[in-house]
């Protein structure tokens, strides 16, 4: 069975809301710890090229930072994930679990502390970047295709570019959808409600899909997902 043929459950919507997850980090790591992205390395690393050469008032050590807090994060989750023969569902309930906790303590630290000390900012892009880069590895062990929850370049891409299914090019629809209403509700709270506002409904969502995915498991036929 190929990984598009095989059945993902309720997989699909709970990545969709660790995809609004993403857009609400990104959105407060951008506009408020000095244009540097969380989960976006792709960005980062065009940043990072724009900080060498001297221009758009980039931070050579926050993009560096956000990269390499990233990348560890991948990494521990990654062979976190890759050493454990269990249920996807509660493969993504531990992760989500242990992201949200992070992410908790990034939002009582911008809640706090505020985010003028760039030594600050500087601990909150690391704090993210761990999260955002164990969230990555753990969705990529779960399989789910056209559900990164961080990248939407080959997902735009797609649409456009391939002949698929109704149900494939809905899934990619809804995970850019996911994406820009994330970063949408992110500059919203930022502007009109608090500081640490997107931090916090992310805590809340990812707390939701933790309890979802491991309340899932425990269903009849859960093991058609596995």
């Amino acid at each position: 069975m190929t990984t598009a043929d095989r059945p993902h459950g309720p997989l699909p919507v709970l990545l969709v809301c660790l995809t609004v997850v993403t857009g609400l980090v990104d959105a407060f790591s951008y506009l408020r710890l000095g244009h540097v992205f969380v989960a976006n390395m792709t960005g980062n690393v065009v940043f990072l090229g724009f900080a060498l050469a001297g221009v758009g008032e980039i931070s050579i050590l926050a993009s560096l930072l956000a990269v390499l807090a990233f990348a560890l994060g991948a990494a521990v989750g990654g062979r976190w994930a890759a050493g454990r023969a269990v249920h996807r569902g509660h493969l993504l309930s531990a992760g989500t679990a242990v992201q949200a906790a992070v992410v908790l303590v990034a939002a009582v630290i911008a809640s706090t502390a505020g985010v003028d000390d760039s030594k600050i900012r500087l601990l909150l892009i690391g704090l993210l970047g761990l999260a955002m880069g164990g969230q990555n590895a753990v969705v990529r062990r779960l399989s789910v295709p056209d559900l990164t929850t961080t990248v939407l370049t080959l997902t735009v891409t797609g649409l456009v570019a391939d002949t698929t299914p109704q149900s494939v090019l809905g899934r990619r629809v809804v995970s850019v959808l996911a994406m820009l209403a994330g970063a949408l509700m992110g500059g919203v709270l930022l502007r009109w409600v608090a500081l640490a506002a997107p931090l916090w409904l992310a805590s809340v969502l990812l707390v939701t899909c933790a309890v979802g995915a491991f309340a899932a498991v425990s269903r009849p036929h859960s093991e058609a997902w596995r």
